[in-house]
């Protein structure tokens, strides 16, 4: 059976319905029988069905260069850890 770590591994694919059938009975289960894995998955749903219909905002170019780096630093942090 998955664990929570491998359920929130596949969340994204979970929601776009891009699983395969095994993997998508295998998560279902899970979160039947998870908590905290059943929180996030419906607060997650909500959360984009708000979202889904709302215009795109940019990005500030500051926040953008922020968050942009430190996600080049996790990637090279997980290169050094190879």
């Amino acid at each position: 059976m998955p664990s929570c770590k491998d359920f929130l591994r596949e969340l994204t694919d979970y929601l776009d319905s891009c699983l395969d059938p095994e993997t998508k009975k295998e998560l279902d289960k899970h979160v039947e029988e998870c908590p905290t894995c059943w929180v996030i998955l419906d607060t997650t749903k909500k959360t984009l069905k708000i979202y889904k219909g709302c215009a795109p905002k940019a990005v500030p170019a500051a926040l953008e260069d922020k968050l942009m780096a430190a996600v080049q630093a996790k990637m090279a942090e997980r290169k050094c850890g190879q």
